[in-house]
């Protein structure tokens, strides 16, 4: 499947673990005006999940109901047979929480198909046990989903560190946490940081290298334009100009044969000097302008200050 913005056919992915919430999501947002379209729904379900939908919501959004017994007979034959039986405008796979995602991804769609978003839906309550046995199949679901909902939240669940489990995989996707009555949960970033944000240098703890990565990418506002300390391993790219070098850490996804390194692009005249794979501990001013290296705006730390450091015991990011 390839995103496509034109496409004649739009194709929306559906994940989520079994009872995530799929089908309710669906059940609910079929009907909304904002996402009705003029011509045919297929709906294709590759999982039977608790919730039915009702017959009378599929006939008012023009909604055709189908079936498979496994996410293996949604083949390219099987689509095309669809497009020609159907002549939909929109066609919604509803995809088997236990199948990996990225299999679907390498689906071959009909000509004038095209993939338009992945969602996936996640129950708050038992998220903490999906991803302590199936890290590897929830990080395939989130990787490419643009909009991850997680629902059937309260307050006092750790959603700050769920989270940082999906930005860790996805930093671009968009989260919304829903309570019981499906009400979007506003306000529950405010957290204090484990670090002084308001120091005249904010000091990074190694253990706190992951938090303050991703509140550097929520809130920007927070960091333009301030001093901040952490250690980092080196990494270069032929991207990257004569002065520059990134300093990050990795972080463990779903696996240790699946690592993502998590750095922020520096500058300094001393930069041919650095090699790739050496650890420093850096004191710089953060600023944000745009970078090829994020092929967006993002930090940058002129570097101020530097020193090497010895690799620490655990080089791994923790979002916890």
């Amino acid at each position: 499947m390839q995103f496509v913005d034109d496409a004649r056919v739009q194709v929306y992915l559906m994940t989520g673990f079994l009872e995530s919430g799929k089908s309710t999501f669906l059940a609910e947002t079929l009907p909304m005006d904002y996402f009705r379209v003029d011509g045919k729904t297929v709906l294709i379900l590759a999982e039977e999940g608790e919730v039915e939908y009702d017959p009378a919501m599929l006939q008012d959004t023009n909604t055709i109901l189908l079936t498979v017994d496994e996410p293996e007979d949604i083949t390219y034959e099987y689509l095309k047979e669809v497009d020609i039986t159907y002549n939909p405008e929109r066609v919604i796979i509803e995809c088997n929480g236990m199948y990996p995602v990225s299999k679907m991804e390498e689906l071959d769609l009909p000509s004038g198909w095209g993939l338009i978003q992945e969602i996936c839906t996640v129950d708050a309550r038992t998220f903490g046990l999906y991803v302590a046995n199936m890290k590897s199949l929830f990080a395939d679901m989130v990787r490419n989903a643009e909009l991850v909902v997680f629902n059937r939240c309260n307050r006092d669940m750790p959603l700050a560190a769920y989270r940082r489990n999906v930005k860790a995989v996805n930093q671009a996707t968009e989260l919304i946490f829903e309570d019981e009555d499906g009400d979007e949960i506003e306000d529950l970033f405010d957290e204090e940081m484990p670090f002084d944000i308001d120091a005249p240098i904010i000091q990074i703890e190694d253990m706190d290298y992951g938090i303050w990565y991703m509140d550097v990418i929520d809130h920007p506002e927070r960091y333009d334009g301030r001093e901040v300390k952490f250690r980092g391993k080196i990494m270069k790219s032929r991207r990257l100009a004569s002065d520059e070098f990134i300093v990050g850490r990795n972080a463990m996804t779903c696996c240790e044969d699946d690592m993502t390194f998590l750095g922020y692009v520096c500058r300094s005249k001393h930069a041919a000097t650095l090699k790739t794979g050496q650890w420093i501990e850096i004191t710089g001013k953060i600023s944000f302008a745009y970078h090829p290296m994020y092929r967006d705006e993002g930090p940058i730390v002129k570097l101020m200050h530097g020193k090497g450091v010895p690799k620490p015991e655990d080089e791994l990011v923790y979002f916890n």
